[in-house]
């Protein structure tokens, strides 16, 4: 998608610390971080919503999740505990109209969610 910052970065057209990627997926810090450790985890096909992600594409939330998980880990998150958000739309607090998933951890985050 030509408007899609982060069809921008995969395409390498806006800069960004790469801290992983494979032939589905990318991630990156966020460039506005609400945690000492906050990288985006998105897949190269542009997916405007999760819920605009087809039943043939499902597999990559368990791409996704994969990815999260060895990042926690690399980052030294791991063992403390981290949290991973996908936001739906504009009111569920997505900002960029492309999958995402959110990977927060490095301090004490709130339990408001449970």
């Amino acid at each position: 998608m030509a408007d899609c910052v982060f069809c921008k970065i995969i395409a390498g057209e806006l800069p960004a610390d790469i801290r992983y990627k494979d032939e589905k997926i990318i991630a990156f810090p966020d460039v506005n971080p609400l945690a000492p450790v906050h990288l985006l985890i998105i897949p190269r096909k542009h997916i405007p919503t999760l819920l605009e992600l087809s039943d043939a594409e499902s597999s990559l939330l368990g791409d996704m999740t994969r990815v999260a998980n060895l990042l926690a880990k690399r980052e030294g998150i791991s063992e403390k505990g981290f949290r991973v958000v996908i936001n739906c739309g504009r009111e569920g607090g997505m900002g960029v109209a492309h999958l995402h998933m959110h990977l927060l951890g490095g301090r004490q985050l709130s339990s408001a969610l449970g």
